[in-house]
């Protein structure tokens, strides 16, 4: 039976947990996390990122996540925790669900850049 969209987030928002910006900070601070933004170049190029935020956009995060890929991010670590957000979190909870599928054991979904933004979370070009 074919899923719908809200389907699909609802079974990753259940797998994914969300964190707001002072357990992002935390994770990132005191963990290591590896904050990732999810959202397109365009988007970034028009708003900036989360400072230090890795960008990678939605379609290539399995090629970046997976070691065996020519495409591969050595960022990313599946010991270490992943702190993911995009436009308002959809993008984020999906990928989660993703990056545990392919065996990341600390994934988290912070939601949307501009939220993450107003909440004090410093951002770059």
């Amino acid at each position: 039976m074919a899923k719908t969209v809200q389907q699909m987030l609802d079974a990753a928002n259940a797998v994914v947990p969300k964190v707001d910006t002072t357990e992002a900070r935390r994770l990132v601070e005191q963990e290591n996390a590896l904050l990732v933004d999810l959202r397109d170049s365009a988007e970034i190029e028009k708003t900036g990122r989360l400072k230090g935020a890795a960008a990678v956009s939605r379609g290539m995060l399995e090629f970046r996540a997976d070691r065996e890929s020519k495409y591969h991010d050595p960022a990313f670590d599946p010991a270490r925790p992943m702190v993911l957000y995009c436009g308002s979190g959809g993008r984020a909870a999906l990928a989660g669900q993703t990056l545990t599928e392919m065996g990341y054991h600390s994934v988290y979904n912070l939601g949307g850049f501009q939220q993450a933004a107003d909440a004090g979370m410093e951002t770059e070009q």
